[in-house]
């Protein structure tokens, strides 16, 4: 079986330690990654400090460093067939996914900042004048330093990619942990960063599990910055890891999404991108639109044809072109996604449709889960309040705007929403109105590199993409310099008169 290396200083190890990294729609082993430890992660901590402290990366030209990061965005192009059946093969997402959206979405992430880096990045002079003072401020971007991304399992190669793309274009060295469940995309990406000649140091890829390795790593003070897309969970320890020596954190963490569906909308357009919502990637997505509201008059008529459609959408395995919903990503998820069906139903909750395993025996080594619609859903279930990070939708009625803004407003989270009515004006009122990060209207999943996307309350905070997230990614320094020619600055009087 293959052994795949780290990627530590510019250079491939591995390790003793192993690990095997499963395909999810057939149960077996795709090949044996090397695991770090503690020498792994102090040796990668040491490069990028280094390298942040005294090597070019950080003190490059901007246009030199665009032309690096360029080169990377061409690599991920050249290898995207390759990239897209490795990606669908690890994860479990359908292929058709992988090979139109996640691939080509990673490399543009490339292009748009390494093409707007020196636009964002841009100095700016503040000139200051009163009574006492006559000063002129540089306000200058730096790099952080030394950022440490830990990335999901849900979208390997994609946030990888966000994170990446923005910590390199501010000029950041970089410790990326892969998830252990996923980690064959982001150890190929270390090919092409390598063969694109970043200076050694600049990247650095790790993979091991968050129990293993996530504290030494989140509480280092050779780390200035941490960027964590994952659970809740997780994401607490790591906030106190970063607390044994202050850094800056950004945390992307956990939603339950609502879609707002009024009695105007477009009815086809909302029942189909509402099935895309919840069941795309399996429902592994943060931004899952897990809560599904639909105003009373139209609510019968959305309900049988949106279990309908539910019933058609075709069960893969993910390197099928025809398959439409591939397995969850392990077979613990599917036992956890299996608890929560359950647990709402012993609540009271109705399954209109799914809510087992598929009794196909070309999929019975895989772990794969049929799509779930469930009703008769309130705010008190635990169904409505918890992330179930699975294909399971729960559809709720709604009488009128007010309504649907306080039960889409009823949730710990706050990531994103959706709002589907031909109505413009009460479209924007309502998403005014909505505690969500990102609020889309007749759309859903539009992700553009040009805009911030995060999310507030439990669902984490700082942002990804756009200018603001870019920025995130470094720090303000403030150079003031005196100008006043006719006599000393005031300070020079207060004690020497």
């Amino acid at each position: 079986m293959i052994i795949l290396p780290l990627y530590i200083d510019g250079q491939f190890a591995e390790t003793p330690k192993r690990q095997k990294v499963m395909n999810p729609s057939t149960g077996e082993a795709l090949a044996e990654v090397s695991s770090a430890g503690d020498k792994e992660v102090r040796m990668a901590l040491e490069a990028a400090r280094k390298q942040a402290d005294s090597g070019e990366w950080p003190r490059l030209p901007l246009a030199k460093r665009k032309e690096y990061i360029l080169k990377i965005h061409q690599g991920i192009l050249d290898k995207a067939v390759e990239l897209a059946k490795l990606e669908s093969d690890n994860g479990g997402k359908p292929i058709k996914e992988t090979t139109f959206m996640d691939i080509p979405s990673s490399a543009d992430t490339f292009r748009y900042f390494a093409e707007n880096l020196e636009k964002f990045l841009v100095a700016k002079e503040i000139n200051i004048s009163t009574q006492i003072s006559n000063s002129q401020a540089h306000l200058k971007r730096e790099p952080m330093g030394v950022v440490v991304l830990i990335v999901p399992w849900n979208y390997p190669l994609l946030i990888a990619s966000w994170k990446l793309a923005q910590a390199l274009a501010a000029g950041n060295t970089v410790i990326l942990k892969p998830s252990s469940l996923t980690p064959l995309t982001a150890l190929e990406l270390a090919k092409i960063i390598h063969a694109a000649g970043l200076p050694a140091g600049t990247v650095n890829i790790l993979i091991g599990s968050g129990d293993a390795i996530g504290e030494q790593l989140c509480s280092a003070k050779e780390v200035d910055m941490i960027s964590f897309t994952g659970s809740n969970e997780v994401g607490k320890k790591i906030l106190t890891y970063a607390s044994s020596n202050v850094k800056k954190t950004i945390m992307e963490l956990g939603g339950k999404s609502a879609s707002l569906i009024f009695k105007d909308a477009d009815f086809d357009a909302a029942v189909n991108s509402a099935l895309g919502s919840i069941f795309l990637n399996q429902g592994q997505m943060c931004t899952a639109m897990s809560r599904i509201l639909v105003q009373e008059e139209i609510y019968d008529n959305f309900v049988a044809d949106f279990v309908a459609k539910a019933k058609k959408i075709r069960i893969g395995k993910s390197d099928d072109f025809e398959t439409q919903i591939g397995p969850l990503i392990s077979e613990a998820q599917r036992k956890r996604v299996v608890a929560c069906v359950e647990k709402a139903e012993n609540e009271g909750a109705k399954v209109l449709c799914g809510g087992k395993i598929p009794d196909s025996f070309a999929l019975k080594n895989g772990f794969f889960f049929e799509p779930t619609i469930i009703a008769d859903v309130t705010p008190q279930m635990s169904i409505w309040k918890e992330e179930v990070f699975g294909p399971v939708a729960c559809l709720v009625k709604f009488s009128g705007v007010d309504e649907a803004v306080a039960l889409a407003n009823q949730s710990d989270f706050a990531l994103a929403a959706s709002i589907w009515t031909k109505d413009e004006d009460a479209a924007q009122k309502v998403g005014r109105r909505l505690n969500a990060g990102t609020v889309w209207v007749n759309t859903y999943g539009m992700f553009f590199n040009e805009l911030p996307y995060g999310g507030f309350k439990q669902s984490g905070f700082g942002k990804e993409l756009g200018e603001a997230g870019l920025l995130e990614y470094s720090r303000l320094k403030n150079l003031i310099i005196e100008n006043t020619k006719e006599t000393k600055p005031l300070v020079s009087y207060w004690y020497g008169g």
